[in-house]
């Protein structure tokens, strides 16, 4: 198995994005399984198109996007991706769309062909915070998360993809109050736990991942 995983670069004043600092750090090969590091810029349409280069490129039978969530407590999976940009700041090129569809021609959503539930669960007996989630947002890691699914679906590629949000680390908290963290070698070990898991789950479990609200 070839799993092609991305992170995000540094956005909106951070020096660092725990995304990205977490995909690096994870190893080449976990247990076979190839694995392909991509950086792609905060940047919507340039994201997507980096992207979709590396995907004709490396041919990879899995896609993980990771971006940060800052003020999340948990390994967040998401769970949906929408067909909104609508950014609550510009992105690093300062380009701040509003209410605007990722592509004209999209479904108005597209959803996660990982084993979410079990990538929750199996992050979850390795005693990290972990939950499905059931928005991305509207900034460039749903876009990204869109675009993904996207370009799945109407190129009919049998790969499967999806995106999980991860929290601050503890040096972007510093001079932030009461605000959440995790640290970095446990989001890397939840991501390994992660790949392992789209591996050992052809199909997701039945449990309940909902939420109220």
């Amino acid at each position: 198995m070839k799993v092609l995983i991305t992170g995000f670069d540094p956005f909106g004043g951070e020096k660092i994005n725990p995304a990205w600092e977490a995909v690096r750090a994870l190893p080449d090969n976990i247990d076979g399984i190839e694995v392909v590091k991509l950086q792609i810029p905060t940047v919507f349409k340039k994201s997507a198109k980096k992207l979709f280069e590396n995907i004709d490129s490396v041919k990879p039978d899995v896609v993980i996007c990771v971006g940060q969530a800052g003020g999340r407590y948990e390994f967040s999976v998401e769970r949906v991706a929408i067909n909104v940009d609508d950014g609550r700041i510009p992105d690093n090129d300062g380009y701040q769309p509003v209410d605007s569809p990722v592509f004209e021609d999209g479904e108005n959503a597209y959803f996660s062909t990982l084993p979410i539930k079990a990538i929750v669960e199996e992050v979850k007996k390795a005693g990290i915070p972990a939950a499905v989630s059931n928005t991305a947002g509207t900034y460039v890691c749903n876009h990204i998360m869109y675009s993904l699914l996207y370009y799945l679906n109407k190129n009919n590629l049998n790969i499967k993809g999806g995106f999980i949000h991860v929290p601050f680390i503890p040096e972007q908290v510093v001079e932030k109050k009461n605000t959440p963290y995790m640290e970095l070698t446990r989001i890397t070990k939840a991501l390994e736990i992660s790949i392992k898991a789209i591996r050992d789950y052809e199909k997701d479990l039945v449990i309940s991942g909902g939420k109220e609200f």
